[in-house]
């Protein structure tokens, strides 16, 4: 199932261990506008805003803007998460890599 667009702000901050109130301040808005942003509130933010979000939280703004319902001209009309998962992880070590590959395992054969 993917992600909402507020999950995926969620899941970035989380990745980058930031706080609403760093992401919020970094992108020039409200603590409290971010809130509604990452709980599916805000419907449809201002490309302006997704700029100033994709800067503060290093994701590509063109996914951002697929996310929210926009169409971006010229680009082509991948899924968009291939894009912002790799963005998310880009920084990853390889002992860390290999940490997360020893942890999906695990928790995939707890699944089962």
């Amino acid at each position: 199932m993917a992600l909402s667009f507020g999950e995926v702000l969620k899941q970035a901050r989380a990745v980058r261990a930031l706080s609403a109130v760093d992401v919020a301040r970094a992108a020039s808005i409200s603590a409290a506008y971010l809130s509604r942003l990452e709980n599916n509130a805000v419907k449809k933010p201002s490309p302006p805003v997704l700029l100033q979000l994709s800067e503060a939280l290093g994701l590509p703004y063109a996914d951002l803007m697929r996310l929210s319902g926009y169409r971006v001209p010229g680009e082509s009309t991948d899924d968009p998460m291939v894009s912002v998962s790799a963005a998310l992880f880009a920084d990853v070590t390889d002992e860390e890599r290999d940490e997360l590959v020893r942890y999906l395992a695990w928790y995939r054969a707890r699944r089962r």
